[in-house]
């Protein structure tokens, strides 16, 4: 298993994640309201502002305070 930084010690399996996407659009907007009325996303920003959203497995949704850039690469490496 690998793992990946999502911010402030935070770590998230490489094999769970399905994409990575900007919290700026209109139906990223409504999916994170959706999870969190279900209580199925995790807030690991810290209480820093939402720069990426990550699409894992089971449809559980991660908020990230890293540009979606940034975990790209990190990803990557």
């Amino acid at each position: 298993m690998a793992y990946i930084n999502v911010g402030y010690g935070n770590l998230v399996n490489t094999d769970k994640i399905y994409s990575i996407v900007s919290p700026d659009s209109a139906p990223i907007k409504r999916l994170i309201q959706k999870s969190k009325e279900t209580e199925s996303y995790i807030d690991a920003t810290c209480g820093k502002k939402t720069k990426s959203v990550i699409i894992m497995e089971d449809d559980i949704i991660l908020l990230s305070a890293l540009n979606t850039e940034t975990l790209a690469s990190r990803l990557n490496q």
